[in-house]
């Protein structure tokens, strides 16, 4: 399955924003758009005018790299997103959010949507009680996602359940720590969605 691999720190200091692609690194000093944030290359000081299909373009990128999707698939989203009925601005970010790595990331079950990928590819997670290890696969309303009981006895788990007493969870979704299993309560509207997307932009790209 193609993927990503390069540096992550790359791609934030591209957007010139945090992606938060990396985990709690993206809030220590480390992270690189607070040591370094001008774009990669040796021309990523030079100050440009972005031209309007320029934003557009940057506002897809910026959609495709936080949640860690390449651009066949993305194109995918956005042509289901217009069938579905209301905005379709809306509907895409709503898809992107449903995806089971970022639901295992909303949940706290993973610092980071990257790892999210990785723990669901290695088959981790049960949905509605039966193994998923598809990261695209699409959760619904009242899904519920757990972590395999053989899971929860390693090292990672239980750091990860030690830290989801801090976690701030997203309303749409219903989290026991205790037990490491969550529900989908309801499907995102677009005021749950935290991310600094403009996805206007992203339906203008996609029509000219």
């Amino acid at each position: 399955m193609a993927r990503y691999t390069d540096a992550s720190c790359r791609l934030c200091r591209k957007e010139k924003m945090k992606l938060f692609l990396k985990g709690d690194r993206c809030y220590s000093v480390k992270c690189a758009i607070d040591r370094r944030g001008t774009a990669p290359g040796q021309h990523g000081t030079k100050r440009t005018k972005s031209s309007e299909y320029g934003l557009q373009l940057r506002e897809k990128q910026k959609a495709k790299r936080i949640y860690g999707v390449l651009e066949k698939q993305f194109s995918k989203y956005f042509d289901l997103a217009e069938k579905q009925q209301g905005v379709t601005g809306e509907n895409l970010l709503r898809i992107l959010e449903s995806r089971l790595d970022n639901v295992v990331y909303r949940m706290g079950f993973a610092s980071s949507r990257k790892e999210a990928r990785q723990l669901v590819l290695h088959g981790h997670f049960l949905v509605n009680g039966k193994k998923v290890n598809i990261p695209s696969f699409l959760t619904k309303e009242s899904m519920v996602i757990t972590v395999k009981d053989a899971s929860k006895k390693s090292p990672k788990f239980k750091i990860l359940a030690e830290a989801l007493s801090g976690r701030i969870i997203p309303k749409w979704l219903d989290v026991d720590a205790e037990n490491m299993t969550g529900k989908v309560v309801l499907l995102p509207s677009r005021d749950d969605i935290d991310l600094e997307i403009k996805d206007n932009l992203i339906v203008e790209y996609y029509s000219k």
